[in-house]
């Protein structure tokens, strides 16, 4: 089977997001695993810009990564564009599985690089969600610490590890490489994220 050639919308878009990447001085660190499947923790996540910027260093790092978003979106005249840029459609309707659909997508796929913010907005807010880290469990793929520091405007991938299926203990692991990370706007940033309660 063919593959789909990328849309010229979604060459132009990627191309103006990599020349203000590159404009605005910033570099990629780490590199990622030999076996390109693997869910990337994406944090801390506080800006718009984190997406664009991000999307300028795995460009960087030669990876695609992807990404999940409703199912609704998916639909002329954004659907190949949505795909291109690394999209995942996901059905959000009726308290769908979202962690089985993408443990299913892991076992169909020989690359797939999942990218998720964990504190799933840009708000500030006291606890991460959880379903990065049962995907990685679930689909017996490695999490990797993705990162933006806008104090020295670097951004990559930073460690590599797999679940232990002991939440806190992984957790005070990714938090770790954490510590020394800027985000755009510290004052939304969570200061501690490993969850006690749990």
């Amino acid at each position: 089977m063919l593959e789909r050639k990328p849309s010229i919308l979604s060459r132009i878009v990627k191309h103006i997001i990599v020349w203000i990447y590159r404009r605005n001085g910033w570099s990629a660190v780490g590199k990622a695993p030999k076996d390109q499947r693997f869910v990337i923790v994406a944090a801390p996540h506080t800006s718009n810009w984190d997406f664009l910027y991000f999307i300028g260093l795995t460009n960087e790092l030669g990876i695609q990564p992807h990404f999940m978003a409703k199912e609704s979106l998916f639909r002329w005249p954004w659907k190949n564009f949505l795909l291109d840029m690394g999209g995942v459609p996901v059905d959000r309707s009726g308290g769908k599985d979202i962690v089985a659909a993408m443990v299913q997508e892991f076992s169909k796929r020989k690359q797939f690089m999942l990218t998720i913010a964990p504190e799933g907005t840009r708000s500030s807010v006291q606890q991460w969600k959880t379903g990065f880290y049962h995907i990685a469990r679930e689909a017996n793929v490695p999490l990797v610490i993705g990162m933006m520091d806008y104090g020295n405007k670097t951004g990559g991938l930073i460690e590599a590890f797999m679940t232990t299926g002991d939440y806190k203990q992984d957790m005070k692991i990714i938090e770790k490489n954490y510590k020394s990370v800027t985000p755009r706007h510290p004052d939304k940033a969570m200061k501690n994220i490993v969850d006690t309660s749990l």
